[in-house]
């Protein structure tokens, strides 16, 4: 089961780190990604990085401020969060999807996803 963990409340300008991690299957194969959902507001593509070269992608919402990375030897998808802005409030989940090339931020391409994790980013 997947399941998000280092959501919270943060000023302006401030920093947090989500990880995501799977207890029961591996993500060996898998390529991961970030979304995020706001009230009133469809599921975005936040970053994602393929299995098969580990090259990554991000929104241009958050280019330069995230960064997306994976820990092979204990399973688990990170992002780091840093200058963030109340634009960046919302409910933060992880993705698993098996597919090879180059990873995706459409939603549709993945499988598995997780419960997600508030971020509430003050101004």
């Amino acid at each position: 089961q997947v399941a998000e963990s280092g959501g919270g409340m943060v000023q302006a300008g401030g920093s947090l780190g989500l990880s995501c991690t799977d207890s029961e299957v591996s993500f060996t194969g898998y390529t991961l990604a970030w979304f995020r959902q706001a009230p009133g507001k469809e599921r975005e593509g936040v970053s994602c990085v393929a299995w098969s070269d580990g090259l990554t992608d991000y929104s241009d919402d958050v280019r330069g401020r995230f960064t997306i990375s994976r820990d092979y030897t204990k399973n688990t998808l990170n992002l780091r969060m840093n200058s963030l802005k109340p634009d960046d409030t919302a409910t933060y989940y992880c993705a698993a999807g098996y597919f090879g090339g180059a990873c995706s931020l459409h939603a549709a391409m993945y499988d598995y996803w997780g419960q997600g994790t508030q971020v509430t980013v003050s101004s």
